[in-house]
C-alpha cells in the first residue's frame, strides 16, 4: 500500500466509507479514524498502530444529536453531562459514559462505557460530518510511540499502513484530550489534558486526578508516548552532569542563556555548558504553557530523529496544562 499524503477531503470519506483508514487532524493531534460502528473497519487500526485490544478507543461524533445514540445517560448526570458539553464541545474534551448496544465491543476493549467527544478542527469535522457516522481515531502513530502533531509525523510513522493522510498543517494543541468519567454528579480526571483541572472544577467537584489498576480510557498506560532515544527527567539543565562522551538532547523549558552569555560564564568558571547538549529544543522562549503543549510531541520525535544517548527534559510547573505536559513527559519517561 501506498500512503499519500493530500488535502483532498472528498477522497478521505470514500476510503472511510469503503471501511478504510484514513489519518486526520484534529485539534488536538492527528488521529487515525475508521468507521467507529464497523468493527472490521476498527480492527484495522489495530492492526495498524500495532495497539493491544485492551486499550479502548475515543468514538468521535459528527454533532450533539449523536451521544443519545451512543451513550446512555444517567438521569442524574444529565445536566452535568450537557453542562460541560456545552462549554467544552467542539473541543479537546472527552466524557467516559455508559454505551449503547450499537457500540461494537472492539471499541471499547469489551467494557460497559464508550469514551466520546466532538472534534473542533474544521477538516475534522467537515469530513464526519459528511459522513455522518462516528469515527473512532486514536492518534495516527504505532502503539506507545510519540504522537504526531504534523501529516509528515503520520507518514513517519505509518507509511504504508494507511492509504491517505489528510495534511492540515500543525495541530493547535500538541496533546491529546482530557478524559473525564461523570459518575454521580462529581467528575473524575481519567487523563489530563487542554481542558484543565481548574476548568472543570468551576462546574463539580473533582473527585481524582488519578491512576486506576485497570484501563478504563486511552492513554492510562504508565509507558507511552515514548521515544526510541531514552528519556529522563531533570530539574534543571544547568546541574545536570552528562557522562562523558554521552550526546545528550536537552528539552528545556527554563530560558536558555544566549551564545555569549555562556561563553562569558565559561571564562568566569570553567563550565562549558555550550558543549553539554548535542542539541537544544525550547518548549516556549516566553514560558507559555499552551506553546509548549504545541511543541511538546515535534520537539521530541526531533530530538529522536538525531541518534543521540539520552533526551532530558526540564520538570514543568504542574498547574494548569503543565500538568498536562508533565503526564506525557512521565509517561515517555517510564521504562
Amino acid at each position: 500500500m501506498k500512503t499519500v499524503i493530500s488535502t483532498d477531503r472528498v477522497a478521505a470519506v470514500e476510503l472511510l466509507r469503503k471501511g478504510d483508514l484514513v489519518a486526520l487532524p484534529t485539534e488536538t493531534v492527528y488521529g487515525l479514524a475508521a468507521k467507529a460502528l464497523n468493527p472490521i473497519a476498527v480492527a484495522k487500526i489495530f492492526e495498524a498502530k500495532e495497539r493491544p485490544r485492551f486499550d479502548p478507543l475515543i468514538v468521535h461524533l459528527p454533532n450533539r444529536e449523536w451521544l443519545r445514540r451512543i451513550a446512555e445517560l444517567a438521569t442524574g448526570d444529565r445536566q452535568l453531562i450537557s453542562k460541560l458539553a456545552d462549554k467544552f464541545w467542539p473541543g479537546p474534551f472527552t466524557m467516559v459514559l455508559p454505551k449503547r448496544e450499537v457500540v461494537p465491543d472492539i471499541v471499547t476493549a469489551g467494557m460497559d462505557t464508550v469514551a466520546v467527544r466532538l472534534s473542533a478542527h474544521p477538516v475534522f469535522a467537515e469530513i464526519v460530518g459528511e459522513l455522518d457516522e462516528p469515527l473512532a481515531a486514536p492518534s495516527a502513530n504505532r502503539f506507545g510511540r510519540v504522537s504526531p502533531t504534523t501529516a509528515q509525523h503520520v507518514l513517519d510513522e505509518l507509511d504504508g499502513r494507511v492509504p491517505l493522510v489528510v495534511d492540515a498543517g500543525p495541530t493547535e494543541h500538541g496533546i491529546e484530550s482530557t478524559i473525564v468519567v461523570i459518575r454521580d454528579g462529581r467528575i473524575a480526571v481519567l487523563r489530563r489534558g487542554p481542558i484543565t483541572h481548574e476548568q472543570l472544577s468551576e462546574f463539580a467537584e473533582i473527585v481524582s486526578i488519578t491512576v486506576t489498576k485497570g484501563i478504563s480510557a486511552p492513554g492510562q498506560l504508565p509507558s507511552h508516548y515514548t521515544p526510541t532515544t531514552p528519556l529522563r527527567l531533570i530539574d534543571k539543565a544547568e546541574v545536570f552532569p552528562p557522562q562523558k562522551g554521552q550526546r545528550v538532547g536537552l528539552l528545556a523549558w527554563h530560558p536558555i542563556p544566549r551564545k555569549g552569555d555562556l561563553q562569558i560564564a565559561q571564562r568566569r568558571t570553567g563550565d562549558r555548558r555550550s558543549l553539554k547538549f548535542a542539541a537544544v529544543r525550547n518548549l516556549s522562549d516566553r514560558g507559555d504553557l499552551r506553546e509548549a503543549a504545541a511543541n511538546l510531541f515535534r520537539y521530541l520525535r526531533e530530538l529522536d530523529a538525531l541518534g543521540l544517548d539520552l533526551i532530558v527534559a526540564e520538570r514543568i510547573p504542574s498547574r494548569g496544562l503543565g500538568a498536562a505536559i508533565m503526564d506525557r513527559l512521565e509517561r515517555a519517561s517510564h521504562r
